[in-house]
């Protein structure tokens, strides 16, 4: 036994679609056949796609996860500052009222 798909082999497939379908009807299969493939490599096209996307949401996500803390951070500190300097105005005033009241 050969190979299943020898040119003679082929022939013979052919002529066998022929007496089946008929003339008439192949262009018809082959316009079909011809659309599911292209249908399907669009699709396998897509599920690439739809990866490279998750992985440009998440850097995004993470992008702005990270942006959110810095700014979070920077509030922080504004805020220790801020009472750090209401801390020392309160016992600057608490200094004056205790020097004048001796």
């Amino acid at each position: 036994m050969g190979d299943l798909l020898q040119p003679m082999h082929l022939l013979v497939i052919g002529l066998i679609v022929i007496v089946l379908f008929g003339g008439k009807k192949l262009p018809e299969l082959g316009k079909g056949l011809g659309e599911g493939l292209r249908g399907f490599k669009s699709g396998l096209k897509g599920i690439g796609d739809d990866e490279a996307e998750a992985d440009l949401e998440k850097k995004k996500r993470e992008d702005l996860e990270a942006k959110a803390y810095q700014e979070a951070k920077l509030a922080a500190e504004a805020k220790l500052a801020a009472e750090a300097r209401v801390a020392a105005d309160l016992k600057t005033e608490r200094e004056a009222r205790e020097a004048l009241t001796k």
